[in-house]
């Protein structure tokens, strides 16, 4: 049974299809790769998987469920989670504190076992800041985890984000341009990071990327998008010479690379 699954999905705006009659499936431990030159859906269809919009037409399946119409708030409970392509950290908090807000969804105290702080409740705390400490170690930002996430770079707080969606627990991780903005060594990182979520730990990861170096490095299948409508999908290597995708989104006579 596949993963996740999109069987004609379809997204209009009034008379705008932004995306259309899109198939997809991304098998369990894979790293899938969504491309295409801007404004050819990318993140539409990503906000259509994570229930941000509301599907058009058609089905989405994830591990054996219909999640067509579900809800924002369920797909954390449901083992899915993403970042976005604009931060949306909590500048004013410290890294660990912003950390420790992804794992809310983890949690089950009531508010009075809350007030009360004991058992239970102190057990579950003391689990969610060790969880954060693994997560910070994960991601090697041990030496920020008390500074607040606006004085950081900007790919230091690309960083945490990731870390925040990590704390989610998920199986699936949505990646929406994750190393926009960085510099080299910071999408290397990121590479890094991604490839050894899929290989220590078994995750699913889907990703909307516009590197290319990154998406031919460390992707198992990639899906091209131009004007809403999927024009090719294949292996790095397929994708890569198929002059459809050459002439959409690499420019004539280019390569990915």
């Amino acid at each position: 049974m596949s993963f996740l699954h999109l069987e004609g999905i379809t997204k209009k705006f009034g008379g705008l299809t932004a995306v259309s009659d899109i198939d997809l499936t991304v098998e369990r431990g894979q790293i899938y790769s969504l491309i295409g030159p801007n404004g050819a859906g990318k993140t539409t269809l990503f906000n259509l998987v994570s229930a941000v919009l509301p599907v058009s037409a058609g089905k989405i399946t994830f591990d054996g469920r219909d999640i067509t119409r579900s809800s924002t708030h369920e797909m954390a409970g449901l083992g899915m989670a993403r970042t976005f392509q604009n931060l949306a950290v909590f500048k004013h908090e410290s890294v660990v504190n912003n950390i420790l807000t992804g794992l809310h969804s983890q949690l089950s105290s009531n508010p009075l076992a809350a007030a009360v702080f004991w058992g239970p409740t102190r057990r579950e705390e003391l689990w969610a800041r060790d969880r954060a400490e693994e997560i910070i170690d994960f991601l090697e930002i041990e030496e920020l985890r008390n500074l607040p996430v606006g004085t950081l770079s900007y790919g230091q707080q690309k960083r945490v984000e990731l870390g925040r969606a990590l704390a989610v627990n998920p199986r699936l991780l949505l990646l929406d341009e994750m190393v926009s903005g960085m510099n080299q060594e910071e999408r290397e990182d990121i590479g890094r990071f991604v490839l050894d979520l899929k290989e220590e730990l078994g995750m699913t990861v889907f990703m909307v990327e516009h590197d290319m170096g990154i998406v031919m490095d460390i992707s198992d299948r990639v899906c091209v998008m131009h004007h809403g409508a999927k024009i090719a999908e294949g292996t790095p290597a397929e994708v890569s010479g198929n002059p459809d995708v050459i002439d959409a989104y690499l420019g004539g006579g280019g390569r990915a690379a």
